[in-house]
C-alpha cells in the first residue's frame, strides 16, 4: 500500500459525473496540499484541482471550474474529486497527490510534490 491511494475511476458517458477518492496517512493528510492531476495519453501531465496547506482555500484549473469539486474528510485522511459534465477531453488518468506544507503558488507544479498515487482511469466516451 503506498502513501497515497485513489479510487473511483471509471467509464462514463458524455455529461455525466464520477466522484474520484484519495486516501493517506493522518499524518501526511494533516501537514500537505492534498491535489488532483491528470494526464491524458500523448499529453503532458496538468493540475486539475487541490487544496493549499497554507491557505486552506481550494484551486482549480480553468476548465473544470464550475464541473469539478474538490472536498476533503478531515475524519477519513481524504479529499475527493467529484467531476460532474464529463466531456471526452476529461479523459485521462487522474493522480492524487501529496505536497508537504505547500502553497497556493507551489500548488499548481507538479514537480514540487511528495507523494503520487497509482493513478486511476477516467474514460469519457461520447
Amino acid at each position: 500500500q503506498g502513501e497515497v491511494e485513489e479510487s473511483g475511476g471509471g467509464l462514463v458517458q458524455a455529461g455525466g459525473s464520477l466522484r474520484l477518492s484519495c486516501t493517506t496517512s493522518e499524518h501526511t493528510f494533516s501537514r500537505s496540499t492534498m491535489s488532483w492531476f491528470r494526464q491524458a495519453l500523448g499529453k503532458e501531465r496538468e493540475f486539475v484541482a487541490g487544496f493549499s496547506w497554507s491557505s486552506s482555500k481550494p484551486y482549480y484549473q480553468d476548465a473544470v471550474k464550475g464541473r469539478f469539486n474538490i472536498s476533503r474528510d478531515n475524519a477519513k485522511n481524504t479529499v475527493y474529486l467529484q467531476m460532474n459534465s464529463l466531456q471526452p477531453e476529461d479523459t485521462a488518468v487522474y493522480y492524487c497527490a501529496a505536497q508537504t506544507f505547500g502553497t497556493e503558488y507551489s500548488i499548481y507544479y507538479g514537480g514540487e510534490y511528495d507523494y503520487w498515487g497509482q493513478g486511476t482511469q477516467v474514460t469519457v466516451s461520447s
